[in-house]
């Protein structure tokens, strides 16, 4: 009987083995959690087209995941740079020349965001405790009493590592007329940081700047769960996918939408919007499906924004590592609208015009930029406010090379007929020179940004506290560049290698720009400090020439041993019939950068040499006897420094060289010289 009752209770556990394999095999398998999820928001808000006005209440549910304790709550309300023109952001930008709309801001362009309460939640989820009253302004970066971008509230108790706080606020903003690519233009509206934001506790520390008129944006990875009510009619686009839509009896649709994984949400609404649909499909990459809202003027260009995406998630994808989520949506912005160009977590904004001719490089360039920006920015979360060039500088080289994969060469533009009062860039007309090339090294990299701004900040500073102007020539520019100069000096493969490691082991975490150097050393298996020293941790300027070239054929004169005696040698002897040539390149470094470089010499007879030098001194001299004369030198031939400002001097020939060339661009700039001015005849 004992048996019995042993293979009984057998027989029940393995069926009872299988019946639980069944229901795991059967179980829907829920998503990994692809960040620490600590910032969580829950969010209903309304909008009122006539009026500007967003009426907003949310819950923030946030997690302690430092070592460190805070009895506080600190916030951004990034709309009040435009409350006042004493703010941080309107006083710096003015300081650097630059206005969103190129002209004075007027009385409806101004924005808030008020905080009306602010309760703890208990354990039940019903407000409990009243922050309202502990609620400040504070100015950590410059002490500007007037600037409210960041305020703090005291926490009764306060959150210890791994404990949660969870608490709701009920605020409302006025909709700016665009600032910094956000707010309204007639019926029209993009809404970027546009909800009381909470600010990133690290290190012991809140790390709350403060909004900068050249900075952008820092927050903690979490789910979003949001319902946004907008007129009834109004096509509307958001970070997430659309889980819900409700129709209201005052005229008004709620739309619900959600995602995880994700430090911000933005979303967009118009009843212009022409909706498009397509989807991404890669070997070896996940399917993403597309969604694309158009300008009606623009729709004719629709191909162009999905073939821009896909070139992205194509590159980036099989570069670095794949894109994490299945949707994208890409958001044409109205004209004027001042809303191009700018990267959200599962959205962003292109840019066209309705001239828009293939080859100008847009709207190719700016859509694979912001899509780009998914992966640095959106995966990898580093701190805009002190590192931005690792998102920029990161996604500026890859954008440039994955459009010089996918479309080549892009060519130069030039635009006509601009209103009154606004830059002639922004003319309505365009016009394409497809002789006139623009390579990725140079234009591709944005060189001309960068070499106005080449000393203008040491990279490693801080980017807030940058001068207002460098942002771009340092951010984007110098950073593409020192990348495109390391992938020449290490390789596409090695190079790749460090961004997709990079990539890889930052997803949904914050690295620092040591973390970027110790991968880079590692992945390369060499001690790249120097490099790091040279191009980031310092403001050199790098330029390397070639200061003089001589060459002579040998002609031994003076005392001489021969046969055991000293003879008198006055010239070349007339049986001697071999030509020697004693030939001297004298190279120079004129920039306080260091970099090591190779010397090119070519000679009449078509051979070459090469030597290397470390570029470290002021100059160097090399010598060569040879049996050909001298023909060229060249510093770096194969352009391996492209962070030399100075390329006319690189190279150096013993006699000038043919002057067709400068006949031939005279006379190009003579014929556009005369069809200038006859256009400008018939105006008179």
């Amino acid at each position: 009987m004992p048996e019995l009752q042993r293979k009984n209770d057998l027989a029940i556990a393995v069926l009872t083995l299988v019946a639980a394999a069944q229901w795991l095999a059967e179980r829907p398998v829920r998503a990994v959690d692809l960040s620490p999820r600590n910032a969580n928001y829950t969010i209903s808000v309304s909008l009122d087209p006539e009026t500007k006005l967003l009426e907003g209440r949310q819950v923030v549910l946030w997690r302690n995941i430092q070592n460190a304790a805070t009895g506080e709550l600190r916030f951004h309300l990034y709309w009040n740079a435009w409350r006042n023109d004493q703010s941080t952001w309107l006083r710096e930008d003015r300081y650097r020349g630059r206005s969103d709309r190129g002209e004075e801001v007027k009385a409806g362009d101004w924005s808030y965001c008020e905080v009306d309460s602010i309760h703890l939640l208990d354990a039940a989820g019903d407000p409990g405790t009243d922050l309202t009253p502990t609620m400040r302004f504070v100015a950590p970066d410059d002490g500007n009493q007037a600037d409210r971008t960041v305020f703090k509230v005291d926490l009764p108790e306060p959150v210890a590592p791994g404990e949660s706080v969870e608490v709701e606020l009920v605020w409302r903003a006025k909709v700016p007329r665009t600032f910094a690519r956000t707010g309204f233009r007639g019926d029209y509206f993009f809404l970027a940081q546009w909800f009381p934001k909470l600010a990133v506790f690290e290190n012991g520390r809140w790390n709350a700047n403060q909004f900068h008129a050249a900075t952008e944006f820092y927050s903690d990875y979490g789910v979003y769960d949001v319902e946004m009510t907008v007129p009834e009619g109004w096509v509307l686009g958001a970070t997430g996918r659309e889980v819900e839509r409700r129709q209201n009896q005052n005229g008004t649709v709620t739309h619900r939408y959600q995602q995880d994984d994700v430090h911000a949400f933005t979303w967009t609404t118009s009843p212009d919007y022409v909706e498009f649909e397509d989807r991404f499909e890669e070997p070896g990459l996940p399917g993403v499906e597309l969604r694309l809202l158009m300008q009606p003027e623009h729709v004719k260009q629709k191909d162009r924004h999905f073939e821009a995406t896909k070139a992205a998630l194509r590159f980036y994808g099989g570069w670095f590592g794949a894109y994490p989520y299945d949707h994208v949506t890409v958001v044409d912005p109205a004209y004027g609208s001042g809303a191009g160009g700018m990267e959200y977590p599962t959205l962003f904004t292109a840019g066209t015009r309705l001239f828009n001719p293939f080859g100008g490089g847009r709207p190719e360039g700016v859509t694979i930029h912001e899509m780009g920006h998914q992966f640095w920015y959106g995966v990898v979360g580093n701190n805009e406010f002190d590192y931005a060039w690792i998102d920029e500088g990161l996604n500026s080289f890859s954008d440039a090379r994955v459009y010089d994969e996918t479309f080549g060469d892009s060519y130069w533009t030039e635009r006509y007929f601009a209103p009154p009062g606004i830059e002639q860039k922004h003319g309505f007309f365009v016009k394409l020179f497809g002789d006139i090339r623009k390579p990725r090294a140079i234009d591709g990299n944005g060189f001309s940004r960068y070499r106005e701004m080449a000393v203008s900040d040491v990279p490693t500073r801080p980017t807030w506290r940058y001068h207002p102007k460098t942002a771009s020539g340092i951010s984007y520019s110098k950073s593409a560049i020192w990348l495109h100069t390391l992938e020449r000096t290490l390789g596409w493969e090695t190079l790749r290698r460090i961004m997709s490691t990079f990539y890889e082991r930052w997803r949904f975490r914050h690295p620092t720009d040591e973390d970027f150097f110790a991968i880079a050393s590692e992945v390369a298996g060499q001690d790249l400090e120097w490099f790091f020293d040279e191009v980031v941790r310092e403001a050199h300027t790098f330029d390397y020439g070639v200061q003089s070239v001589s060459s002579a054929e040998i002609a031994p004169r003076g005392y001489f041993e021969r046969d055991g005696s000293l003879e008198l040698e006055e010239e070349s002897s007339e049986t001697d019939d071999v030509e020697r040539y004693e030939s001297q390149v004298v190279v120079r470094r004129y920039g306080s950068g260091v970099f090591p470089v190779r010397i090119r010499v070519t000679f009449e007879d078509g051979t070459e040499t090469y030597r290397e030098w470390d570029g470290r001194y002021r100059w160097k001299r090399f010598d060569y006897e040879t049996s050909s004369r001298l023909v060229s030198a060249t510093v770096d031939p194969e352009r391996v420094l492209l962070l030399d400002l100075n390329y006319t001097n690189n190279s150096r020939a013993l006699e000038s060289g043919s002057r067709w060339p400068a006949f031939k661009w005279a006379g190009k700039w003579m014929i556009w010289l005369q069809d200038l001015m006859h256009t400008m005849a018939f105006f008179a």
